[in-house]
């Protein structure tokens, strides 16, 4: 029994080392992001460790009326991690009142991805005039070093009470974006509030992202996206469509990533960051990204680790 127990440690470094060389996106709800939050120093400090772990970032509920919050936020993200070039690009003020509107803001690493496209959906359909609170700001991305090249991103942070419609709706921003750029790799993320009551399970056959075909939900039912213990809800979610897209993604990669428990914090300064956990998924890469700081260290120590490995398999020792 033990002696198959080195060449399964082995598989499953391998298994981890190959998964740390894809491409994160990621999705996070901040909640309330702006001047007040970008201003707090322990606040900002986990926030930048968070962005600075994924290739492409979707923040939600930016409320940075301002214009100071996304700025301060890049000024010190790229201070942090000084090998990347961090940029952004931002819908406009949403919402249906002035006293309560968010931006989409997707902040990304210059260096593994462009921009190619960017538009605002317009949502004016005849007979179904404003549907979402807050419209998609679709983007179109370039990403030279994975396996899929190209990709087009649709966020979407829906109205609780009127979830069941912005996430079917979404069906009708994906035709039109098909239509527009002639694409089928298409992943949609966010805060969708499929949990916990908001979307019954009796209504999701009203959800053409859920009843249509070609539309792989990555993170599950069981999932909890949120940060406070007395909770578990699955609200933020991320869909692909396409089997190549599908294909193109790192197994298993697509889940939350619950950051109090990385960095040590606790409930209440977890909190203090967001209410919701960042959801993240991995694009598999072309070749391996040496030039990426957050695995330089990993693969500096990959020749040692397998030296060290290989001579246990072996039944020999290293002197």
């Amino acid at each position: 029994m033990q002696s198959g127990l080195p060449l399964l440690l082995f598989l499953v470094f391998l298994r981890g080392l190959g998964e740390s060389l894809g491409f994160r996106i990621c999705a996070f709800n901040v909640q309330s992001f702006g001047d007040s939050k970008s201003s707090n120093v322990k606040v900002m400090h986990t926030l930048i460790r968070i962005l600075s772990r994924c290739d492409v970032s979707l923040l939600q509920e930016v409320r940075d009326s301002k214009v100071k919050a996304i700025p301060r936020l890049l000024g010190v993200l790229n201070r942090y991690d000084e090998k990347c070039h961090y940029d952004y690009v931002a819908s406009e003020r949403l919402g249906r009142t002035e006293s309560y509107m968010e931006q989409y803001v997707f902040v990304y690493r210059t260096d593994t991805v462009k921009v190619l496209d960017q538009y605002q959906y317009p949502d004016t359909e005849e007979g179904d005039e404003d549907a979402f609170s807050r419209e998609p700001f679709v983007v179109r991305f370039q990403a030279p070093e994975t396996v899929i090249g190209e990709f087009v991103l649709i966020p979407q942070h829906t109205t609780p009470t009127n979830a069941t419609k912005e996430i079917d709706k979404l069906y009708d921003v994906f035709l039109e974006v098909k239509k527009r750029w002639k694409v089928e790799n298409v992943m949609f993320l966010g805060d969708f509030n499929i949990a916990c009551g908001f979307v019954a399970k009796k209504n999701r056959k009203n959800i053409r992202l859920i009843t249509q075909p070609n539309f792989f939900w990555l993170i599950n039912d069981q999932e909890d996206t949120t940060v406070r213990e007395s909770t578990s809800c699955a609200y933020d979610r991320i869909v692909v469509h396409g089997e190549s897209f599908l294909k193109a993604i790192v197994p298993y990669s697509a889940k939350p990533f619950k950051f109090d428990a990385m960095f040590h914090l606790t409930e209440e300064q977890a909190l203090d960051v967001s209410d919701h956990y960042p959801v993240e998924v991995e694009l598999k890469a072309r070749r391996l990204r040496s030039s990426a700081p957050r695995q330089s260290q990993r693969h500096a120590a990959l020749p040692t680790v397998c030296v060290l490995l290989l001579s246990v398999l072996s039944g020999s020792t290293v002197q």
